[in-house]
């Protein structure tokens, strides 16, 4: 493919025939975050049906250079705000294949009433094209999280031992979701949980309760997903009618790369201030290092100092910064 020629066709994305292409172009404009053919088949099967999606992509010479698609966030829903994201190969960039997806994509959501658009880009030097094309639209910055990064290699696990210690002597026991598949009441306690705990994380959302189903797809049926290496917190005796005795866990999750990213770390409100999320983080990086090791990285957003403070105790260092950018498109959102 010669994807120096100017000119491109606009046209929506046709699946599973496009995946590959943009697999191609999704991993080459953000080389940190790879994704796979496979990866993306999934995920959009995993799409709740009951939100609207919309996909475009440009086409040169044959071949997918760029990739986009707008619709409803499943974690903050309200009809009238849309998250999206656009990528464009970098070897086909500055020939305006990444301005015509823009507006064809923001023209489909105005037909249908949006007042908002939200999306997020990093700090990392790959994303600095990206940031000054959100800026020229008039999107704006509202929102910061950071990246933390630790290798196992270069942590000392045995340092913790007192806290595990700890823990286990206040009655809590930590479990890996892969052994606690004999529950038959696992991923629903778990979905509850996750729900109960995501609402007292500090993300600038009012959020989203995502049906049973969606999540479960999503989250535990995810085949980055690392259920021998994601650990639950279970305090024996207790009976709550939603999580039973499920008071906190934590998630690792293997992507293309080779890197393990935490999904969710948490713990009940009752059971907090026992250093119970911390163990619970140490044995999934005792489990990794049992597999040989490797990198993590995990997300808290700026107001989340608590969890911030935990991750740099345990030896994460700061890594890029992810922007939540967003464009109001008038009306009362």
């Amino acid at each position: 493919m010669n994807v120096t020629q100017t000119s491109f066709v606009l046209r929506d994305l046709r699946k599973p025939a496009d995946y590959p292409d943009a697999a191609w172009v999704l991993t080459a404009a953000n080389p940190e975050w790879p994704v796979t053919p496979e990866l993306l088949a999934v995920w959009d099967e995993a799409t709740d049906p009951s939100l609207f999606m919309t996909e475009a992509v440009a086409e040169v010479g044959g071949r997918v250079v760029g990739v986009g698609r707008i619709g409803h966030d499943d974690f903050a829903f309200e009809e009238w705000r849309y998250w999206g994201n656009l990528s464009v190969h970098p070897e086909a960039r500055g020939r305006g294949i990444g301005s015509a997806l823009y507006d064809t994509l923001l023209e489909r959501v105005r037909a249908r009433g949006a007042r908002e658009v939200r999306t997020m880009l990093t700090d990392a030097p790959h994303h600095d094209s990206g940031r000054a094309f959100l800026e020229r639209r008039g999107f704006r910055v509202t929102w910061e999280r950071y990246e933390s990064r630790l290798n196992t290699a270069e942590v000392d696990l045995g340092a913790f031992g007192d806290l595990l210690a700890r823990v286990s002597q206040e009655g809590i026991e930590l479990r890996s979701i892969a052994e606690l598949a004999g529950d038959p009441e696992r991923d629903r306690r778990l979905w509850e949980l996750d729900w109960l705990l995501f609402q007292d994380v500090p993300m600038g959302n009012a959020l989203t309760k995502r049906p049973f189903e969606a999540w479960v797809k999503q989250e535990v049926e995810d085949p980055t997903f690392a259920p021998e290496l994601s650990f639950v917190a279970l305090r024996p005796g207790l009976d709550d009618p939603l999580t039973g005795p499920y008071v906190g866990y934590t998630t690792l999750m293997l992507t293309p790369g080779g890197a393990y990213v935490i999904g969710m770390t948490g713990v009940r409100r009752e059971d907090r201030g026992r250093g119970v999320a911390k163990a619970l983080k140490v044995a999934a990086m005792r489990a990794l290092m049992e597999r040989g090791g490797g990198e993590i990285r995990t997300m808290n957003d700026k107001p989340n100092a608590a969890m911030l403070e935990m991750n740099r105790a345990l030896g994460f260092r700061r890594g890029p910064t992810h922007f939540r950018y967003e464009l109001r498109l008038g009306g009362e959102a």
